[in-house]
């Protein structure tokens, strides 16, 4: 290479780290404010996150605090006081609490509960949880007819909410003295594909002490 190709080298490098200066120096700070919300995004998720951790164990000792108070409607009055950060959190709360005082005041627990099943921005498992609890809750004063319209909505619903309703509704028939119509429901609830062993194991318990048969037995027990 020619002394002259080389000059003509060094300067084209020259221009270029020039053009680079120069447009570091024009376009720089958009790097570093890219960087500077990388690194501040980063550390506000973090801060968040642990945010999000230090209320929910807050929220458990309270909780757990709450169910130690000693006697039943204590520890409800005291799980009652403890302040939820979120609509999911609260309806745990208001489910433990209603568990708590349901031997003492039933009625207050039942009434309690279908207001959670009532809560608008409550997600539906909590909803059923509640009508689940209040309508075979001892003592509750619901009528056989309010306890029916309550399950009646929700044995529409899909998975194993569907098949406790479908239970319930099956003893509200032995109650009122519909036998035939138990024996259909907990013969369809014993033999569904979804039901658990427990469920199985008591619809089919009940199903033999009203006289029914068993699903695919073929035999009256």
């Amino acid at each position: 290479m020619s002394d002259t190709d080389s000059f003509i080298d060094e300067v084209t490098e020259e221009v270029r780290r020039d053009r680079l200066f120069a447009l570091m120096r024009r376009y720089g700070w958009i790097a570093v404010l890219v960087v500077l919300l990388i690194v501040g995004g980063t550390a506000w998720n973090e801060w968040r996150k642990a945010q999000a951790r230090e209320t929910a164990q807050s929220f458990g000792d309270a909780l757990m605090a709450g169910l130690g108070s000693g006697a039943s409607d204590a520890s409800a009055a005291a799980l009652s006081s403890v302040e939820a950060p979120n609509p999911g959190a609260a309806a745990i709360r208001d489910l433990l609490a209603a568990a708590e005082s349901m031997e003492a005041t039933p009625q207050e627990a039942a009434s309690r509960l279908l207001v959670l099943a009532d809560s608008d921005g409550v997600e539906p498992v909590y909803r059923q949880i509640a009508i689940l609890k209040a309508v075979a809750m001892p003592g509750s004063g619901l009528s056989a007819e309010e306890r029916r319209s309550r399950l009646e909505g929700l044995a529409l619903s899909e998975g194993l909410a569907r098949l406790l309703a479908e239970e319930q509704l099956a003893l509200i028939d032995v109650e009122t003295g519909d036998t035939q119509g138990a024996l259909k429901r907990l013969q369809a609830v014993a033999a569904d594909a979804q039901a658990t062993p427990g469920l199985r194991r008591r619809a089919s318990q009940v199903i033999v002490a009203l006289g029914g048969e068993l699903p695919g037995s073929g035999q009256a027990e």
